[in-house]
């Protein structure tokens, strides 16, 4: 594995940015629970992109071109496999019966533990890649097979609530039915969990699977660890928004599954055949906008045929 742009005095500074924002995001302008409108989460998502456009070109001016390309490509990739997660929001909030008021704390949390376990996850791939070469093989079949099994079985969704992880939070805690926007509450003299935490806990398990398939597919694209984390976690702080700007219409883009399954072999293909065939960064970045792009185009081109129910016969 090649050197890390990233100094010290880099990755400190990025971190405490992070944190600043998130403060700035809970402490500031959602202190108080509300449904999040689609014009606040459209101005938030501007945001996040912006941020996260300003800062790929001061990585291009700082460290080169082929450097900012990776940061780009990077970023695509895990804002396009990032989306998944919204089909998944969606199932979670529905199955917990979560309020539209509520939502935007628990994704605040649950996006907190994304953040957290994204590093671990980044900084653990980075070692076995730097220590085994051989594990850019492992890497590659894995994101080949999980992008196989979406394209074979791209319909399939599980209940959320019958989790080993939500399972395991109803074993060890009593649960409420109390909606007051906290995760623990005191019901009959016991400590009790919530709905809130229900979802929660689910949404950072479906996140543990994301994230072993978008971290190794970036580094398909980089080895860089910083370049990694920085793209990563750009896409995952605008996910909140991204959800809340598309939550009613997700279900319309069916075919966007097909293209994430297809980047997911494409990269996969390019981890695999890395030591005999080298596909530039900018040729990258051009299939997997295009697989995105043409996946987009073709759910709305060919719309899902509405269900109509059968209507009894009047006589």
């Amino acid at each position: 594995m090649d050197a890390s742009v990233g100094s010290p005095a880099l990755w400190a500074g990025f971190l405490a940015f992070v944190a600043a924002m998130l403060a700035l995001d809970l402490g500031v302008f959602n202190r108080k629970a509300h449904e999040v409108s689609p014009r606040e989460a459209a101005g938030w998502s501007a945001v996040w992109i912006g941020l996260a456009g300003v800062f790929g070109l001061l990585v291009w001016r700082w460290f080169g071109p082929q450097t900012g390309l990776e940061y780009a490509t990077g970023y695509v990739v895990e804002k396009a496999l990032s989306v998944d997660n919204i089909f998944v929001f969606v199932v979670v909030f529905a199955s917990f019966g979560i309020p539209a008021a509520y939502r935007h704390r628990v994704l605040f949390w649950g996006i907190f533990g994304a953040l957290v376990l994204r590093a671990a996850f980044i900084l653990a791939g980075g070692a076995l890649l730097h220590r085994f070469h051989w594990m850019l093989y492992v890497f590659g079949a894995l994101l080949l097979f999980t992008g196989v099994k979406l394209l074979v079985r791209r319909e399939e969704t599980k209940d959320p609530s019958e989790g080993a992880i939500v399972r395991l939070v109803r074993r060890v805690f009593p649960v409420s039915g109390r909606l007051d926007g906290g995760f623990l509450v005191r019901d009959g003299g016991r400590v009790a969990a919530t709905p809130l935490l229900l979802a929660l806990v689910a949404i950072e398990a479906a996140d543990v699977v994301f994230a072993v398939d978008s971290i190794p597919a970036v580094f398909a694209v980089t080895t860089d660890p910083f370049i990694v984390f920085t793209s990563n976690i750009f896409a995952i702080l605008g996910l909140r928004s991204l959800y809340f700007l598309l939550a009613g219409v997700i279900e319309r883009f069916h075919h966007l599954k097909i293209g994430l399954a297809l980047i997911l072999v494409f990269v996969g293909a390019k981890m695999v055949l890395a030591d005999v065939w080298k596909l530039p960064v900018a040729a990258s970045l051009g299939v997997i906008a295009a697989l995105l792009a043409g996946s987009i185009a073709a759910s709305i081109a060919f719309p899902r045929p509405v269900r109509r129910e059968p209507q009894e016969s009047v006589r």
